[in-house]
C-alpha cells in the first residue's frame, strides 16, 4: 500500500486484485510492527475488519452505492470526538470519557464510506510542539526513535510516516498538523479558518482551532476536503459559502503563478543550515521554472510568537475551565469541599503544560494586565492580517519554512519553554491570519532526518494551494 494513492487504491478494488479486509489486515499489521512508537492511543481492529468485509460485499454486489472515499482508511486524532468511542485528548481529566456524539467531519468521513482505524496521540489538548506531553507517553519518530515526532499531532504524522493508515485528521492551532508533517516527511494541510466545521473537536484555542489533514499525496487531501469541508448548522464560524469544492478549479499556467518568501524568515540565524539551503533551492527551483519569485519584508516576524501564545494561552483558559470533575471526566475522591473538589481534580488531572498556560492565559486577561497584554496581541493581530493581506494582493503563495529545525532527541528536551514555543515561529503565522497552508517534504539532513517547505495561500484559496501541490511541486 505505501506511496498508493486512493484513487489507485479504488482501481484495485474494483478490478479485485485487492480487498478492503486486505488492505486492513495490512494497516494492523503495520500498526503491531510500530507499536513502540506510541502513535496509537487505540486501535479499532474489529470494527474496521467488519465495515471492510461489508464495504468488500457492496463492491462485488453493488459498486454504485460506493461513497466517495471507498478504500480510505483514516486515523483521527485524539482531539476529535467519534460517538460511543472514548476520546481523551491526551489527558487524564478525560480518562475513561466516551463521546456521545461524532465530530461533523468523521459523520462526513463516514457517509462517504472511509474506514476510521484508530485514534492517535498527541499532545495534551494540542498544547505543544513535540507530542511529548501527552497522559499516554511521548510519540517516537518512525525515522528514528530517538527523536520526537513534532507535535500536537505527532501520533497522526506518525500514522502516516508508518503506512497505518492513507489519511490521518489531524488539528491544527499554531502548527499541529504541518510541524509534525514537515519531522516526519509527509503533507499536513492545515484549511482556511472556517473551511471546515470544528463540532466535535476538543477546544483549545477556538479562534485558532482547524482540524487539518495529513497524507503522503495531495490528490487525497482533495478527495477528503470535498467532503469535510460542508456547512454546518453546529459551528457559527464556518463559511456559508464558497466551502471547498465551491472554489475555482486551478487556471493559471506554471509561469503565471506569483511567489513571495519572507525574507526575515529565510535569513534568520535560527534556521538550520540543512533546512535553509533545501528551502533557498526549492525557491531557485520555482524561479528557473519560470514562475515569478520575490522576496518580501514581513517585520512583524517577530511579534508572531508573542502573540500567539498570548491570545492561545488566554482563550485556552476560558475553554478549559469546563473540566471541573462534576460534570463529565476525572474527579477527586479527596475533597471535603466543592472548591476543594474543583481544585484536586484539575490538579490531578491536567498535566505541567496545560496548567502553565491556563495561568498564563488567566494572568493575561486579569483586570490589571488586560490591556497591556491580551488587547496589545489583539491590535498586532489585526495588523499581520492586513500586511499579509497586502502580500496577497501582489502574490498567489507565500513561502516558508516549515519548522526553524529538524526533529530534536526526545530525552534533550529544552529547560527553556521558549525554545520550544519559538520552533512554532514560521507555522503559527498562518493561523493568525486564518489563511490556508500547507507542509511538503523538501528534504533529509545528512543523519536521515525529514524537513518540510510551506506554501500558504490567500483565505479561501485553499484548492488552488492543494492543487497547485498535486500539479506543480517540485519539492
Amino acid at each position: 500500500m505505501q506511496n498508493n494513492s486512493l484513487a489507485q487504491i479504488q482501481i484495485a478494488l474494483k478490478n479485485g486484485s485487492t480487498s478492503c479486509e486486505k488492505i486492513i489486515q495490512y494497516y494492523l499489521g503495520n500498526i503491531k510492527s510500530t507499536e513502540h512508537l506510541n502513535a496509537y492511543v487505540e486501535v479499532y481492529a474489529e470494527e474496521a475488519l467488519e465495515k471492510a468485509r461489508s464495504l468488500d460485499i457492496r463492491i462485488k454486489e453493488n459498486p454504485n452505492s460506493l461513497g466517495k472515499l471507498f478504500g480510505c482508511v483514516v486515523s483521527i486524532k485524539d482531539l476529535i470526538v467519534y460517538k460511543n468511542h472514548k476520546i481523551s485528548a491526551g489527558s487524564r481529566i478525560l480518562d475513561g470519557f466516551e463521546s456521545q456524539f461524532s465530530a461533523t467531519a468523521v459523520e462526513l468521513l463516514l457517509n462517504e464510506d472511509a474506514i476510521i482505524i484508530g485514534r492517535t496521540n498527541c499532545d495534551e489538548f494540542g498544547m505543544g510542539s513535540a507530542n511529548t506531553n501527552s497522559y499516554f507517553g511521548p510519540v517516537k519518530n518512525g525515522s528514528d526513535v530517538t527523536r520526537i515526532s513534532g507535535g500536537s499531532s505527532g501520533g497522526a504524522a506518525v500514522s502516516v510516516q508508518t503506512d497505518t493508515c492513507l489519511v490521518a485528521l489531524g488539528t491544527d492551532t499554531g502548527g499541529s498538523v504541518r510541524q509534525p508533517a514537515g519531522m516526519c516527511g509527509v503533507m499536513g494541510y492545515k484549511p482556511s479558518y472556517g473551511m471546515v466545521s470544528r463540532h466535535g473537536l476538543v477546544a483549545y484555542a477556538s479562534s485558532f482551532d482547524q482540524l487539518g489533514l495529513l497524507a503522503h499525496h495531495a490528490s487525497d487531501l482533495d478527495i477528503v476536503m470535498s467532503v469535510v469541508s460542508k456547512t454546518d448548522e453546529y459551528d457559527a464560524t464556518m463559511f456559508q459559502k464558497d466551502t471547498y469544492s465551491g472554489q475555482n478549479e486551478l487556471q493559471k499556467d506554471f509561469k503565471d503563478y506569483r511567489f513571495a518568501y519572507l525574507g526575515e524568515a529565510i535569513d534568520s540565524d535560527a534556521l538550520d543550515v540543512d533546512i535553509k539551503q533545501s528551502v533557498t533551492s526549492y525557491i531557485e527551483a520555482l524561479n528557473s521554472s519560470g514562475a515569478q519569485v520575490s522576496k518580501v519584508s514581513f517585520p512583524l516576524l517577530e511579534y508572531l510568537v508573542p502573540t500567539y501564545y498570548i491570545l492561545t494561552t488566554a482563550e485556552a483558559s476560558s475553554n478549559l475551565s469546563r473540566y471541573d470533575g462534576v460534570r463529565y471526566g476525572h474527579r477527586s475522591a479527596e475533597a471535603n469541599s466543592l472548591e476543594e473538589m474543583y481544585v484536586n481534580s484539575r490538579s490531578e488531572g491536567f498535566g505541567d503544560e496545560v496548567k502553565k498556560r491556563i495561568m498564563l492565559g488567566s494572568f493575561v486577561l486579569s483586570e490589571a494586565y488586560y490591556d497591556a497584554y491580551f488587547t496589545k496581541a489583539q491590535q498586532i493581530r489585526t495588523m499581520i492580517k492586513q500586511q499579509i493581506q497586502d502580500i496577497f494582493s501582489q502574490y498567489d503563495f507565500i513561502i516558508l519554512p516549515t519548522a526553524p529545525s529538524v526533529a530534536w532527541p526526545i530525552d534533550q528536551k529544552p529547560t527553556d519553554p521558549l525554545e520550544i514555543y519559538l520552533s512554532d515561529i514560521y507555522t503559527v503565522l498562518a493561523n493568525l491570519a486564518g489563511i490556508p497552508a500547507i507542509s511538503i517534504p523538501c528534504g533529509k539532513n545528512s543523519e536521515g532526518l525529514s524537513f518540510g517547505v510551506q506554501l500558504m495561500a490567500n483565505v479561501k484559496e485553499d484548492k488552488k494551494l492543494i492543487q497547485f501541490v498535486q500539479n506543480y511541486s517540485l519539492a
